[in-house]
């Protein structure tokens, strides 16, 4: 397996000037004694006590404990469904190696990863070749952008069943919370969760937000703290093993849009300016730490993109989070460099010297 360590002193360097702020902040307001923290006993210890049954127990434990960070509590996820979120072309023109499925998987296995997220199709092509190699996680939702003009609105793209007769250790979808269509997806992909838990597998839901309402008076809302959060909340409540949310980039989204409710004391106490407290409290709507809070990597912006994953899994890890999804800035660089980068973002999480704030 590829391993490519980035030095420790280099981790304050990629954090620039947000390094003292970033490396030394405490959360006081919810407070890590408060959490429920990642460790080598996080499956047991947590889902031990819930109502998933042992085979869905087993299959986190795949997660869990599969590349370099198995056994530690965190995961390292390689996501390649922009296939279909973005287009083939805008996903795969920038290294064109990866139209072919085989070259994912590849890379999320040279690259030490917990596991793979992608497509049916991707992984279909190759599961009897794979399947056991390294845990696969079916999206069995997307957003297309061929439809013209463009709507946004994930439709399932196959069956629970056939992830789990491809062997899948998990699920994944997507809600578009807020959306005038996000009643439907959350009917179908709670029972589909409730199907994969059923047959023994995983669930991860993308708990992202969507609508033009979100923008008020030049600001985006879209990654504010107190809506992803409880689009967090929301997505726990349907079962889902694990959350996969963007970092959050501002707050206030309730109080500026005015709707809905919140407390003026998620604002005052529960959260700060400083990313660590505000991606605390999306964390602490995932039962304060009881389902895994794991943040997006963003898009490829190319000679940034080692700074901006190192800065974002430093963030996660302090807030009490499990790790990074992190796809684009990974595939869209020669394979070497996509190693590299995973490997600096796990690095964050085998560093005993960042801990949690």
């Amino acid at each position: 397996m590829a391993s490519v360590k980035i030095a420790e002193s280099n981790i304050a360097e990629l954090l620039g000037a947000n390094a003292d702020k970033l490396l030394n902040h405490k959360c006081t307001a919810i407070t890590k004694e408060q959490l429920h923290l990642p460790g080598a006993d996080f499956v047991d210890r947590i889902f031990g006590i819930s109502n998933r049954n042992e085979a869905v127990i087993d299959n986190l434990k795949r997660l869990y404990n599969h590349g370099r960070l198995g056994k530690t509590g965190y995961i390292s996820i390689l996501p390649v469904d922009q296939g279909i979120e973005h287009s083939a072309g805008a996903s795969f023109a920038p290294n064109p190696a990866y139209f072919d499925p085989e070259n994912i998987v590849k890379l999320a296995l040279e690259g030490g990863c917990s596991g793979v997220a992608s497509t049916f199709g991707v992984l279909g092509a190759v599961s009897q070749k794979y399947v056991d190699q390294i845990p696969f996680i079916v999206k069995i939702n997307h957003n297309e952008f061929l439809t013209y003009p463009n709507k946004f609105d994930q439709i399932m793209f196959g069956s629970v069943h056939s992830a789990y007769e491809m062997g899948a250790a998990a699920v994944g979808a997507t809600i578009y919370f807020g959306s005038p269509e996000s009643s439907r997806q959350i009917t179908e992909v709670a029972l589909a969760f409730e199907q994969a838990h059923e047959l023994g597998m995983a669930t991860i839901l993308w708990c992202y937000l969507r609508n033009n309402g979100f923008k008020k008076d030049g600001t985006d809302y879209h990654t504010a703290a107190d809506l992803t959060a409880q689009a967090n909340h929301l997505g726990v409540t349907i079962q889902a093993d694990i959350i996969k949310q963007k970092l959050p980039t501002n707050n206030g989204g309730y109080t500026a849009i005015n709707f809905g409710k919140t407390h003026n004391k998620v604002y005052s106490e529960l959260s700060s300016d400083n990313p660590i407290d505000l991606c605390r409290y999306q964390l602490a709507n995932c039962y304060m730490g009881r389902i895994g809070l794991i943040n997006s990597g963003g898009e490829s912006k190319g000679e940034s993109d080692l700074a901006e994953a190192v800065t974002t899994a430093v963030i996660n890890k302090r807030a009490g989070g499990q790790g990074l999804i992190a796809g684009r800035k990974a595939f869209q660089k020669p394979l070497k460099d996509g190693i590299a980068l995973l490997n600096a973002i796990q690095d964050v999480y085998l560093n005993k010297e960042i801990t949690i704030a």
